[in-house]
């Protein structure tokens, strides 16, 4: 399971709209810093400072390939947020269904 310090990093690096578009790229195959810096309009010392929060959130891990540094995503970190996140569901999932009852009882 994630530690909550671990936990507060990922939250952080999700809650920005470009962190998270380059979690989408990144979805689908290992991209170099250059290619992700493509498809934004934002600096390309801008984008790594987006990767680099994302490395240090564990949602991305590099590699060197020559003078080239590729960027993979890894959605271990995700999968511990989304189980936090079921807790929630079945909360609201269990208000519903009381919310549900009462009102089928309380015409």
């Amino acid at each position: 399971m994630v530690t909550h310090a671990r936990q507060g990093e990922v939250f952080r690096a999700v809650a920005d709209p470009t962190r998270r578009e380059i979690l989408r790229l990144l979805r689908g195959s290992r991209l170099s810093v250059g290619e992700l810096a493509r498809n934004f309009r934002t600096s390309r010392p801008a984008i790594s400072k987006h990767l680099r929060l994302l490395r240090e959130a564990g949602l991305v891990r590099t590699h060197q390939r020559g003078a080239t540094r590729l960027c993979e995503l890894n959605a271990v970190p995700l999968r511990d947020i989304r189980e936090w996140l079921r807790e929630y569901e079945r909360f609201w999932t269990q208000n519903l269904h009381q919310l549900k009852r009462y009102v089928e009882e309380n015409p």
